[in-house]
């Protein structure tokens, strides 16, 4: 019995950073950007009224407790203590960036929804790359490391995820090797725009088919700066380009493509469009139920990239644990990182479809298990049953393979930009006053 899985949002923009107040001392961090040190930070071992060496963690929302018992049943030595979560993300963030920059707070701390750059420049946060590389408990090659390697910073891993979320790009099938061609490894934003046009020269005149249907314009433009952020933001000196010539000539050009009925907003029958924008999926069921919702012969593809990006799709790790620099248990920390990279505490991802693993060997359980579900009885979509083919399966598998762009999704800043943007495709406002509007906004959030 195949279940019906709740999907993450279809759209949003996504940005490395979440702008705070920052004006505190480092709190006594000891690992410098870029450098390693796992030793202790001389503070005493907390230790349980039993003496277990006690490792805190605060994890926003997520579910650790079954994790908890084997890793202590493996470690009797350490007890450890989950924090209770804030009510909302907002005093979250607030609570947990004030612990940060003090030098206090948990000693494992979910960085995913927290201005982590910023902690990496004031030295707060462990870079566990020498540490997974000298771990013997723990097997690269068994990992994904396109998706560890692609949660680096500055070259350092100063967060892992448990588990991510799939990203992708759906398209027409029979349209894509009958009409016009794509090497996804490779294509960009402007090809797609170009594919787009010679798509509907060469398929129709009348308008009945589109490059992408049922999306507004300032959604497309999200979905685009999301994979494209450090084009128009610049990390270190936290500055916004939206007033930029790059910038206005997106805007114009995405408009364009609106004006002449090459995307529209409208929903559009099944078949009736080129490409659709894939959800972040949870799963195999949650991936093809979208593609073969749409298309009758789907092809599972990679977004396209920024410029000067080629070949790895798109993913959104579901959190991002960090270790304090100055926790005086950072060893003991680190055992309870790798722990969650083992297949015992990876195996917990799939059971409570929390997303893909970061292990190899438990994504090829998933979709090999679907595939043989699939098989014995069929696909059912909206459109009835449906026959997955076996070139589907390659792709999702290639997909998970390459995922290697971390996409983080912020809604303050989509909104912001969606609102101001569709001032401009509604024809109240030029391009160039919509993107100076947006720049004063994005640069104050930046800046508060």
């Amino acid at each position: 019995m195949m279940k019906t899985m709740k999907k993450p949002l279809l759209f949003g923009i996504s940005f490395i950073l979440l702008a705070t107040v920052f004006g505190c001392s480092n709190g006594g961090g000891e690992t410098a950007a870029g450098g390693t040190n796992n030793s202790s930070s001389g503070k005493a071992k907390p230790k349980s009224p039993d003496g277990k060496t006690i490792v805190t963690i605060s994890a926003f929302r997520e579910p650790l407790e079954a994790v908890e018992q084997l890793f202590e049943k493996k470690y009797p030595d350490i007890d450890l203590q989950i924090q209770p979560n804030e009510e909302t993300m907002e005093k979250h963030v607030k609570t947990m960036n004030t612990a940060i920059l003090s030098g206090k707070g948990a000693d494992i701390i979910n960085t995913l929804h927290l201005p982590i750059d910023k902690y990496i420049e004031k030295k707060l946060l462990l870079n566990m790359s020498e540490m997974l590389d000298q771990d013997p408990t723990v097997k690269k090659n068994d990992l994904q490391m396109n998706i560890l390697d692609g949660l680096k910073i500055n070259g350092g891993l100063y967060g892992i995820a448990r588990s991510f979320y799939l990203g992708g790009f759906y398209g027409d099938g029979d349209a894509l090797s009958k009409t016009v061609k794509v090497d996804d490894k490779t294509w960009t934003w402007k090809q797609l725009e170009e594919v787009s046009r010679q798509f509907i020269q060469s398929s129709n005149k009348q308008g009945s088919r589109y490059a992408v249907a049922n999306l507004q314009p300032q959604q497309f433009l999200s979905e685009l700066i999301g994979d494209s952020a450090s084009e128009f933001i610049d990390l270190v000196a936290r500055k916004a380009k939206f007033d930029s010539p790059e910038f206005v000539d997106t805007i114009k050009r995405i408009k364009k493509m609106y004006d002449d009925r090459i995307m529209t907003a409208s929903e559009a029958k099944r078949g009736d469009q080129l490409f659709s924008m894939s959800a972040y999926s949870l799963s195999p069921f949650d991936f093809f139920h979208k593609a073969y919702l749409y298309f009758p012969n789907p092809r599972l593809m990679q977004s396209p990239h920024p410029q000067g990006h080629k070949d790895g799709g798109t993913f959104r790790a579901s959190s991002l644990l960090s270790i304090q620099a100055n926790s005086p248990v950072k060893d003991e920390a680190w055992k309870f990182i790798a722990f969650l990279m083992s297949e015992e505490a990876q195996s917990l991802v799939q059971q409570s479809e929390e997303g893909y693993s970061i292990l190899k060997s438990v994504n090829e359980k998933m979709v090999d298990s679907f595939k043989n579900e699939i098989q014995a009885s069929g696909f059912k979509t909206q459109n009835g049953n449906v026959k997955v083919t076996e070139q589907s399966f390659d792709e999702l598998k290639q997909l998970i393979q390459t995922a290697n762009r971390h996409v983080k999704k912020e809604d303050k800043m989509t909104s912001i930009i969606e609102e101001e943007a569709k001032s401009y495709f509604s024809g109240q406002k030029t391009a160039e006053e919509a993107a100076k509007l947006i720049q004063n906004r994005v640069t104050t959030y930046l800046n508060e």
